[in-house]
């Protein structure tokens, strides 16, 4: 599967924001929030810039699922 951005969204949630509400407060631009909407990778920076914004930790918003047919050996 990848990367998964639904802890944010939960936390989003959790703190009553709109995803619009963290790209402005956040500074992140409209193509970041696209890729994490269709939970494609993002630069650190931008994870950074998040972590910051909502006072939390890089896992609170970020996971990564092996897809099933990987070798976790490798």
């Amino acid at each position: 599967m990848g990367w998964s951005y639904n802890r944010l969204w939960i936390l989003l949630i959790n703190k009553n924001m709109k995803r619009g509400d963290l790209r402005q407060k956040a500074g992140i631009s409209n193509a970041a929030m696209a890729k994490m909407g269709k939970n494609l990778p993002v630069t650190m920076n931008v994870l950074e810039n998040i972590c910051n914004c909502l006072q939390c930790r890089i896992e609170d918003i970020v996971e990564y699922i092996p897809d099933s047919n990987e070798d976790p050996n490798n």
